[in-house]
């Protein structure tokens, strides 16, 4: 007999985890704080959420619950079919990223650390060894295998810290901050090791403050406020949504001519001239007369072009606007 609800139809196969309608409150009697109010999530293989709120959301609660080591008050979670409130080998695929370095022992090597691991993982000692080796030739890392990891740069520990919870081949991998405190070619190669682990199959719940890191890594984005999720969706699409109406802008080489100009003025584009170049800006008031801007472009020929480009929404916008909108 399946261990899912009655009501609840089969999962699709790809599917690594799926949370129902999560909850959780603090305190007692009368005085109850709800920190979580029915949060559900889903990712699948190869698939990465960026799970984004401020602080105080529910966030951490919600991973806790994920993650085995909070009971939910109800709902329920599935780690690749299995409950980590009821089930232990669900947790053996699960692996955890924690920012700040608590994932290393810092006066083990980097092979050390990855073969400790691994036994604590239930692996036997050779395997993990030779899997631990693997990881480190996979990551760039073979050279660094007998260096102690307090002697090894903030980036390269973080390599060595998703190598350990990569060490079991977990189906899900809980990512905080990956790229936090790392310089940008540091936190660059980190990005790139995220998508590639994610390109191999592994699911990824990407949690973050940097909210470049969260688009630039995320497929979907799911953004908790209260306790609750206030938007779900596509990581591009969400931009892409919030991006509607922008204005357009072309820059165009040399110095535009009056009745160029002029004709543009009369569409209800404004014009900025300079000794560089022209600069053409457009905002149209409905989807329709998004069609104006061809029309530009057909004044312009052959103005040698240098951009165009439309104002688009990113992710921190986007997050700023929806936690800010009183609820």
């Amino acid at each position: 007999m399946s261990d899912l609800p009655s009501n609840h139809a089969v999962s699709p196969p790809n599917l690594v985890l799926e949370s129902v309608d999560l909850r959780k409150s603090y305190g007692r009697k009368r005085i109850r704080f709800e920190a979580v109010r029915g949060v559900s999530l889903r990712i699948a293989a190869g698939e990465v959420l960026a799970f984004l709120g401020p602080n105080g959301a529910g966030k951490t609660t919600t991973i806790k619950m994920i993650a085995g080591l909070v009971r939910p008050d109800a709902g329920w979670v599935k780690i690749a079919g299995l409950d980590p409130h009821k089930n232990p080998q669900a947790l053996r695929r699960m692996g955890a990223v924690l920012e700040g370095n608590r994932n290393l022992y810092w006066r083990l090597t980097a092979l050390e650390n990855l073969e400790y691991f691994g036994t604590l993982r239930q692996m036997n000692r050779k395997v993990a060894r030779a899997k631990g080796e693997r990881l480190l030739e996979k990551f760039g890392l073979a050279d660094k295998r007998k260096v102690p990891v307090q002697k090894l740069s903030r980036g390269m520990q973080q390599k060595i810290a998703i190598a350990v919870a990569l060490i079991h081949e977990p189906q899900l991998l809980l990512l905080d901050e990956p790229t936090l405190g790392l310089d940008v070619e540091a936190g660059e190669t980190v990005k790139a090791l995220v998508r590639q682990v994610a390109a191999e199959g592994c699911a990824i719940l990407l949690t973050t403050h940097q909210l470049n890191v969260a688009e630039a890594l995320s497929d979907r984005v799911a953004i908790i406020r209260a306790g609750q999720i206030i938007a779900e969706q596509p990581t591009q699409d969400l931009i892409r949504q919030f991006s509607r109406g922008g204005a357009y802008r072309i820059e165009v080489e040399g110095v535009m001519d009056d009745e160029r100009l002029s004709a543009i003025e009369s569409l209800g584009a404004t014009v900025e001239v300079s000794a560089e170049g022209s600069s053409v800006r457009y905002l149209p008031e409905t989807p329709q007369e998004g069609a104006v801007l061809y029309k530009i472009l057909s004044i312009l020929d052959p103005l040698p072009l240098v951009e165009v480009r439309q104002n688009r929404a990113d992710l921190t916008d986007i997050f700023l606007q929806l936690v800010r909108t009183p609820l």
